[in-house]
């Protein structure tokens, strides 16, 4: 008479659980990296950094919504106002 508790099944499965633990480990890492990767240098979830206050107004400026004494004036708010580094 042959014993059934599906100890074979087990033992086929086992690896299968394991090789798909591991994967999930390892991905989870890939993603945690690239994701505080991507934070420092400014991207969120595939954007773009943000502009600059100056970056923005030298595109104002040179796409012509800007005259030159508003782009001045303006450059010259900018600077005063700039937090100091301490």
């Amino acid at each position: 008479m042959m014993y059934w508790d599906g100890g074979w099944a087990w033992m086929a499965f086992m690896p299968l659980l394991w090789i798909a633990l591991i994967g999930l480990i390892v991905w989870a890492a890939v993603r945690l990296t690239q994701h505080q990767s991507g934070r420092d240098q400014g991207r969120d979830h595939g954007q773009p950094p943000r502009e600059t206050p100056e970056e923005i107004l030298d595109r104002r400026y040179a796409s012509g919504e800007i005259d030159a004494d508003t782009y001045t004036e303006a450059r010259e708010r900018l600077a005063k106002n700039r937090p100091r580094p301490r």
